[in-house]
């Protein structure tokens, strides 16, 4: 007959550390829960303290009349009442056509960088390029502003002239060319937010099954063919990540933009005129802004502020879906 051992009795130290460990996923979880509210609620009062001082302009112009007017003449009352007339929309207009233009020059070289970092370069020179377009991410705005303003808008200018010759049948060209235009601005934008989005491209080119690029290798694909019909379907969610990251960056760059975008807002899309984003308007008129025309200002944050998460929204939205399909593809 075979002798039990006796179930030794738990001290008080395991009793402790056993009380511990039960506390601990619990704690954690209430923690990691109050950080996420934290995020939405810091997200809530940004709008809703935005969104008060700003009410007299609503109520005067109305939500949508503040969005979608034309005018900007602004009062400079100093009491509560609102004399000027109010448009956001040709801010918003500059806004949108600066950060989609940056974002169609940016997207294609985003994804040939990430390609030939994880696809094609040798490794002896795919860190220091990796380091290297890293590296652009942390230059200040302010550089790239002086930089543009300084050199670049000198050696583009003759570029925009033949441009608008070579594309004069088009109704967006033909007119007078500016030295700070919205393509130049746009240009600029592009070489600003191409870091952040090859850098997130390029992680997720990494990710991808090394056993399926070696099995396309096997059937007799080439290294093209492996790139277009494994690495980029597979990547396609993560490809829009990266470039709705980018188009956030441009949707709300301030300085760069003020320097070198010139000031004459308009609705039209005319690439090589000049044009003013939201955030550049507000920079350049905040510190000398009249009460009246403060509340105007943050009106047009408001306003920015709600194209922002529209925009994040909508990858959100984009990216799910296309996650989706690719998996039932495959």
């Amino acid at each position: 007959m075979t002798a039990t051992a006796p179930t030794p009795t738990p001290t008080p130290s395991r009793l402790r550390a056993s009380r511990r460990a039960r506390m601990a996923d619990p704690t954690f979880k209430v923690v990691v829960m109050g950080a996420g509210l934290a995020v939405l609620g810091i997200l809530a009062w940004m709008l809703v303290s935005t969104s008060a001082d700003a009410m007299p302009i609503f109520r005067k112009e109305g939500f949508f009349g503040f969005l979608l007017g034309t005018e900007w003449s602004p009062g400079q009352a100093r009491g509560g009442e609102i004399t000027g007339s109010y448009g956001a929309l040709p801010f918003l207009a500059g806004t949108v056509y600066s950060s989609l233009i940056a974002l169609a020059i940016a997207l294609p070289l985003a994804i040939g960088i990430a390609l030939y970092l994880t696809q094609i370069a040798p490794k002896r020179v795919r860190q220091p390029l990796t380091y290297t377009v890293d590296m652009l991410a942390a230059v200040p705005s302010v550089v790239y502003g002086i930089v543009g303003a300084q050199f670049l808008a000198k050696l583009l200018f003759p570029f925009w002239d033949w441009l608008n010759d070579t594309l004069s049948f088009l109704p967006f060209f033909g007119g007078r060319v500016f030295a700070f235009n919205l393509l130049f601005a746009s240009t600029v934008l592009a070489i600003m937010i191409l870091p952040i989005t090859s850098a997130v491209i390029r992680e997720v080119f990494a990710q991808v099954p090394a056993d399926e690029r070696w099995a396309a290798f096997g059937l007799g694909a080439t290294r093209w063919e492996v790139m277009r019909h494994v690495v980029l379907p597979r990547s396609r969610a993560g490809i829009i990540g990266g470039a709705m990251l980018g188009l956030g960056r441009a949707l709300g760059e301030t300085i760069a933009v003020l320097l070198i975008m010139g000031a004459g807002a308009r609705i039209a899309f005319e690439p090589l005129n000049t044009a003013n984003t939201v955030a550049a308007q507000i920079a350049a008129s905040f510190r000398e802004a009249s009460p009246e025309y403060l509340r105007a200002l943050i009106a047009l944050g408001v306003a920015l502020f709600l194209l922002t998460m529209l925009v994040n929204v909508a990858a959100r939205v984009i990216a799910s879906r296309v996650n989706v399909s690719g998996d039932a593809a495959l």
